[in-house]
């Protein structure tokens, strides 16, 4: 969306995440969805049933033919949700491109540990056009001590096993690593270990907090000094190595693009999710603030995703800077951070108009990048095109 166009709401969803399964076979020492305060989780089968999936492709199609939508992401998540067969997921997935619109173009992926891929497996998804994102906190078995088994045991051999064999036999089916900023560990050390696993993109998260739990290492803009170390190692690399979401989006505010990521900018949410039980949800990270704060009361056997689209807690994250703390809608650089994540913005007894917890970190990355587009502006500028023009 660019700048001065009047916002028309409700915008249709555009992105699906089912919930394959609902346990994880990891057992993850920061785990936000099972360590954290939501326990939602607990009264939901394991699994979903395929009358939950039937009724969610029936009802992904409705949406699609509504709003004319021609292009739509699916992703099958979890828990871990290779836990509920990859011959499921496939079957899923082609369910729903068999239901939506003629036209209409079903963009899929799983996202997974890594630690339960084979080949055997990549080859069912591959062939069903899924694409495989990881999770990983970094490639190096030191970064992953805290991804563990229910019994204790490091995740890092099998993980590493299930990146490579995508990598090496499936790159077409690569999506790329999802890593969470760990500030203790060396910025640099931790994206060329990364780059060791060949991804084609890389998503960096900042950790789930709030001011009413903030995350460890806030102090000092940690989050931020780490996130612009990895930037200039990016960006002064002579050639894209890999493509960093995070980077590209900042990028593309900064110069008055549109960017569609969900950390940074005030394009409109289009997410929803659906679990296990059909219920039909927000996205998972508002669990990282109190019980119950993704639920919506909407399931997908009574009503439709147009329903949830009313809700008001939807309703209030596609209402764009209007939905803001008065310090937000103030600031200079609202068009690029856009308040930051929703879930990071979390004070209990202020619910979320409030600034990111991340304020101070955003506003240092945000303006690293805005100073390294200005040098290169500048050099640009000050090199003759070749023959001489200026």
């Amino acid at each position: 969306m660019s700048h001065g166009v009047v916002r028309v709401g409700p915008f249709p969803f555009r992105q699906f995440i089912v919930k394959m399964h609902g346990r994880c076979n990891l057992a993850c020492r920061y785990c936000y969805l099972y360590e954290g305060p939501d326990r939602t989780w607990r009264d939901r089968p394991a699994k979903a049933s395929w009358a939950v999936l039937d009724r969610t492709a029936e009802r992904i199609a409705e949406h699609a033919r509504t709003h004319g939508c021609t292009d739509l992401s699916l992703v099958l998540h979890g828990g871990e949700p290779l836990l509920a067969g990859a011959g499921t997921l496939a079957r899923f997935t082609g369910h729903v491109r068999a239901r939506v619109p003629h036209g209409t173009t079903v963009h899929a992926a799983v996202q997974t540990n890594a630690t339960l891929l084979t080949e055997a497996r990549l080859a069912t998804l591959a062939a069903a056009g899924i694409r495989v994102g990881i999770s990983l906190d970094g490639g190096l078995p030191g970064h992953n001590a805290r991804r563990v088994d229910h019994a204790g045991r490091p995740s890092w051999p099998a993980a590493a096993r299930g990146a490579r064999l995508v990598a090496d036999r499936f790159p077409d089916s690569y999506a790329g690593i999802l890593t969470v900023v760990d500030p203790t560990l060396d910025p640099v050390e931790t994206y060329d270990s990364l780059l060791a696993l060949r991804p084609p993109a890389l998503d960096l998260l900042l950790p789930h907090g709030n001011w009413s739990a903030p995350p460890p290492h806030l102090a000092g803009e940690r989050h931020g000094r780490w996130l612009c170390a990895v930037f200039d190692r990016w960006w002064h690399a002579g050639r894209r190595e890999t493509r960093v979401r995070l980077f590209e989006a900042c990028i593309a505010l900064l110069l008055g693009r549109p960017a569609a990521t969900e950390p940074l900018g005030l394009a409109p949410f289009e997410t929803v999710v659906v679990e296990t039980d059909g219920s039909i949800e927000q996205v998972d990270s508002l669990k990282s603030a109190y019980d119950g704060a993704a639920e919506t009361g909407l399931d997908v056997f009574r009503h439709t995703f147009d329903e949830a689209l009313r809700h008001p807690a939807v309703a209030a994250r596609q209402a764009g800077a209007d939905a803001l703390d008065a310090t937000c809608r103030a600031c200079p650089l609202l068009h690029v951070c856009g308040g930051g994540q929703y879930a990071h913005r979390y004070r209990a007894g202020h619910g979320f108009t409030n600034p990111s917890v991340y304020c101070s970190d955003l506003q240092r990355f945000i303006r690293h990048v805005a100073q390294r587009l200005t040098e290169e502006t500048a050099l640009a500028a000050a090199v003759p095109a070749e023959g001489g023009t200026p």
